[in-house]
């Protein structure tokens, strides 16, 4: 009955923004994407992954947005200033802007949480009678892709205790290492990550491995739905940066042919689909002692076997791993501080190997 009432007013909601302000469906050639969503229903596209981005200019003094309820959490730019946090759980409309000049503006609307089950779909902006969509900034001509885990989805990175529960009101991506670097590096950034995965297994699974991990996910639109294969044709990036291990020497540690296995299949799966990209191996920073040194040995093999194959574009980086001197985060999970840092290190060894300056 309760969950029936939200869905009212968010209805009614709907209905009172159409009177005042004109809505302009995903469809509008106007708004631009970034990441993997599922376009089936042109008119609510579909992601899972966290960091897909929305893009758009506006005419007008507001700005408002429609999802589905229960989407989860966006953060949102208005013309480059300060992102503010807001949520689509109650609502299926939640104004990002009111009271501007008039003009023409700009936002971008980042998906910071995780969505495997609450499978957010984008609807639509509204803008003010009278007013339409304009064309957004042109976005960034580097590219980079991020596969990884909780690290990079940002896990718990807004929590105010290491041992609360887990909720996705903590959850950030927009302030974990991979979304700073690709910020300041001015990049967009394709985001294949999901807390708990690894490379042949995940999180406190068997030893033998996983049936589920990332290369059985990598190559499919939405996670956990083999649907819909991914086009990589849309979205070729300059760099991908793998960061995962972490899972797969956790609890029981891991089998280390299993996991070298696994590193190599996930190296061939994003070759064969980006011949010419740089492709990095990142460790760090929950891992420490014989994790650490499994998960970089299995790196390095991989590397190395690339190298022999006469691909001399897979590269190693290592994250230096935590101290606690910035704190420890959920669970173990690095801090903001912590990942601040990790941004620093990342974006100065990928200014040089890119020659992004």
């Amino acid at each position: 009955m309760f969950m029936g009432g939200m869905m009212l007013f968010s209805c009614v909601q709907a209905q009172e923004k159409s009177t005042s302000q004109t809505l302009f469906h995903p469809t509008d050639p106007n708004i631009q994407y970034i990441g993997r969503i599922d376009f089936s229903d042109s008119l609510h596209p579909v992601f899972t992954y966290p960091g897909v981005q929305i893009r758009t200019g506006f005419t007008g003094t507001s700005l408002s947005m429609m999802c589905k309820q229960q989407s989860g959490y966006f953060m949102v730019e208005i013309d480059g200033g300060e992102a503010q946090k807001v949520s689509f759980l109650d609502n299926t409309v939640v104004d990002l802007a009111s009271n501007l000049e008039e003009g023409t503006h700009q936002a971008v609307v980042t998906y910071v949480t995780e969505g495997y089950e609450r499978l957010p779909e984008f609807h639509g902006f509204f803008v003010d009678k009278g007013k339409t969509l304009a064309p957004a900034t042109l976005m960034p001509t580097r590219k980079i892709e991020f596969i990884g885990n909780s690290i990079t989805c940002g896990y718990g990175i807004e929590a105010k205790s290491p041992n609360e529960p887990y909720l996705d009101e903590t959850a950030n991506y927009y302030y974990s290492y991979a979304a700073r670097t690709a910020r300041t590096l001015n990049a967009q950034a394709v985001v294949v990550a999901r807390s708990g995965i690894g490379v042949y297994r995940c999180y406190n699974g068997p030893q033998t491995g996983d049936a589920v991990n990332m290369n059985t996910e990598y190559p499919y639109t939405l996670l956990y739905n083999n649907k819909k294969e991914w086009d990589f044709s849309l979205y070729t990036p300059d760099v991908v940066c793998i960061n995962l291990g972490t899972n797969d020497t956790s609890t029981q540690g891991a089998d280390s042919l299993l996991l070298l296995q696994g590193f190599k299949r996930l190296y061939q799966q994003v070759r064969k689909h980006y011949p010419k990209a740089k492709i990095v191996l990142l460790s760090g920073t929950m891992m420490t002692g014989k994790a650490l040194l499994s998960a970089q040995q299995a790196m390095n093999v991989t590397r190395n076997y690339a190298h022999q194959q006469g691909d001399h574009e897979v590269y190693r980086f290592d994250f230096p791993p935590q101290d606690g001197s910035l704190g420890i985060g959920l669970h173990g999970h690095p801090t903001m501080r912590q990942h601040e840092k990790m941004a620093n290190e990342l974006t100065s060894y990928l200014r040089e190997l890119m020659q992004w300056k």
